[in-house]
């Protein structure tokens, strides 16, 4: 007999060869199979990438925007109470003010909705694929998605931060090509260790909190921590996620100083430092400024790309829901 070609051939005998016996192995329908999984998992990737751009755009053009430039006007002025800050972004331009760049948010929105979703999606599954279960794969997965979405919001959270706590005359164009002339790549990623310790913290709570509460949920009033939940326990889970996710508010406060900073072109402190110096003028609360219009940003975003996430890869694309076993 001979190997080649993805066939075996067997020659019976010598004293035969007026017939050949060729039988093929199955060698092409399992090149098809590997085929067919490989573009099923492409698919799915381009689909995670695309939902999570979709969603977070919506979220950010939504209300998530105007939390975040209330909030991010708290963590640089602290000494402004939570009224007090709303009313000052609305003097500066009316309700536009609490949209103010936008243009360098939808950047951001969309690059690290992609980035977010594709990572997070594929690290749970494969965590639920190792046999983790539910809640456990959640953290890990969000822990992961927040630390690949730095590499793309570090240049936009400066810039967002740069417009809503700098000169108000100055356009996001006018940032970017200041920024670039005396500083370059770099000078986009002020706070970068921050943004780092917030997006991990971030999303590894927001994942992980709004899972074991879906797994709650579904054990105590349906008897099974795998049961399908109802589209409005799905909410209520995603509520809670967001709310508690929210301890991390010091690296965020650190994020925007380091940023702000830059941006007012002051000395540049790290992020210890930054929490030091916060810590001393203002003590505990102070590492807490801008917490409330946060609670709210933190709830927006967990609806939109964990619970929304999961709504659609149910409802929308037909997959059951991950169970410690897989899908």
């Amino acid at each position: 007999f001979c190997l080649g070609s993805g066939s075996i051939h067997f020659f019976p005998s010598p004293l035969s060869l007026r017939s050949e016996t060729v039988v093929k192995l199955p060698f092409a329908l399992f090149s098809e199979w590997v085929e067919q999984a490989e573009q099923m998992t492409s698919n799915k990737k381009f689909k995670d990438a695309r939902n999570g751009a979709i969603l977070q755009c919506v979220e950010a053009a939504t209300l998530g925007m105007p939390f975040e430039v209330w909030k991010t006007r708290m963590g640089r002025f602290r000494n402004e109470t939570t009224l007090e800050a709303f009313k000052n972004v609305y003097r500066r331009a009316g309700p536009s003010a609490f949209w103010h760049g936008l243009s360098a948010k939808m950047v951001e929105s969309a690059s690290k909705g992609a980035v977010l979703m594709l990572s997070k999606e594929l690290l749970k599954d494969s965590c639920m694929a190792m046999g983790l279960n539910q809640g456990v794969s959640g953290l890990l997965a969000g822990a992961g998605g927040g630390v690949c979405q730095v590499v793309v919001m570090g240049p936009c959270t400066f810039l967002v931060t740069s417009v809503v706590t700098g000169d108000k005359s100055v356009s996001v164009a006018e940032h970017i090509s200041k920024t670039w002339k005396a500083k370059g790549v770099l000078g986009f990623y002020p706070g970068g260790v921050a943004i780092a310790w917030r997006q991990a913290t971030n999303w590894a709570s927001r994942q992980g909190f709004t899972d074991f509460a879906c797994m709650f949920i579904a054990k105590h009033r349906h008897g099974d921590p795998k049961a399908k939940l109802s589209v409005g326990e799905e909410v209520a889970a995603g509520i809670f996620g967001g709310a508690v996710s929210c301890w991390n508010q010091p690296f965020e406060v650190a994020r925007i100083e380091a940023q702000a900073r830059a941006a007012a072109g002051e000395k540049p402190l790290g992020m210890i430092g930054i929490l030091r110096m916060v810590h001393h003028e203002h003590g505990v609360p102070g590492l807490f400024t801008g917490v409330i219009p946060r609670i709210g940003l933190s709830i927006w975003q967990t609806l939109f790309m964990v619970t929304g996430a999961n709504l659609i890869r149910q409802y929308v694309f037909g997959e059951a829901p991950k169970t410690k076993a897989g899908h």
